[in-house]
């Protein structure tokens, strides 16, 4: 073929896929990280004896999950999960205890995350404080959309639901790598 008959790539879009490589593996791998924490927890937690709707968001958790563990790196994507996790069962734990004691409100939604962000604080987890918060407020809102769940089942669903998502996140980073090699 001559150089005559070499199609011309127009001089605007020259490098364009270049530009767009790493931003299109990061959509791609936030699709599908996303995707794939949403369906497990939705079927993994479908034994669980909830009502479809708080199923759901139980599985947008474990989405919400993946999506904050995801990091630039593995490692850094693991740390984070590590973090997810270890304050997700602060969170969890604090809010099932709240509940086995007291009914829901506001009030006390707002009291218990201040005493987990405290708790979190004093044990020198400043790292794990907002996602100890995210899960006790994720718990106490789901004893509202439904009381009939125990305050223990539903702490330990939400908890697994992060563990789900944030595996689904760390199982992502380690095979990302092979398929999107560093140069």
């Amino acid at each position: 073929m001559s150089d005559s008959d070499t199609p011309k790539i127009p001089d605007g879009t020259k490098g364009l896929l270049p530009r767009i490589a790493a931003p299109l593996s990061s959509a791609i791998l936030f699709a599908l990280v996303s995707a794939v924490s949403f369906s497990l927890a939705l079927a993994i937690t479908g034994f669980v004896p909830e009502d479809t709707g708080t199923r759901m968001i139980g599985a947008l958790w474990a989405m919400i999950s993946s999506i904050v563990v995801m990091q630039d790196t593995r490692s850094a994507t693991i740390s984070t999960a590590s973090l997810r996790i270890l304050g997700s069962l602060i969170g969890a734990v604090f809010s099932a205890i709240y509940l086995l004691v007291f009914p829901f409100s506001i009030v006390g939604m707002g009291i218990l995350i201040g005493i987990v962000v405290l708790t979190c604080g004093l044990l020198h987890l400043p790292g794990h404080l907002r996602l100890a918060g995210l899960t006790a407020g994720i718990v106490m809102v789901i004893s509202v959309v439904n009381p009939d769940i125990p305050p223990m089942v539903n702490a330990a669903t939400r908890f697994f639901e992060v563990i789900i998502g944030s595996s689904v996140a760390v199982a992502a980073a380690w095979v990302w790598q092979y398929v999107f090699p560093e140069k």
